[in-house]
């Protein structure tokens, strides 16, 4: 079992920005998923940002361009950095990483941003 835990959510005005960062308590394996998720109250979670264990990435059309994730992994360490964060109802951003063999979730960190 891994253990993720986020951090770096908070309150921050539009047009700011935020760093989100996901700390898994050990190595899983060399080749995995790691993404983040978003979800506000009555709404399904919603993919943000993803990154596979070789680099390559994939974000959602609403972020590109002002999202970033990256990922350490002899650090055991992922991130999401947030620029040009626009108005929205709060939500919490999940940590995700998953393989053909076991998906593991965060508890999530909220995040809100004030027009």
């Amino acid at each position: 079992q891994v253990q993720l835990v986020e951090s770096g959510g908070g309150l921050v005005q539009a047009g700011g920005s935020l760093r989100l960062a996901c700390a898994a308590s050990r190595s899983s394996d060399s080749s995995n998923v790691m993404g983040w998720y978003r979800q506000a109250p009555g709404t399904e979670r919603e993919l943000v940002a993803a990154m596979s264990s070789g680099g390559t990435t994939n974000y959602a059309d609403s972020v590109k361009g002002r999202f970033t994730i990256s990922r350490r992994n002899a650090q055991n360490m992922g991130y999401l950095q947030m620029d040009s964060l626009q108005p929205a109802v709060p939500a919490v951003y999940y940590c995700n990483v998953r393989s053909l063999r076991y998906t593991y979730w965060g508890q999530g960190t909220q995040v809100t941003v004030s027009s």
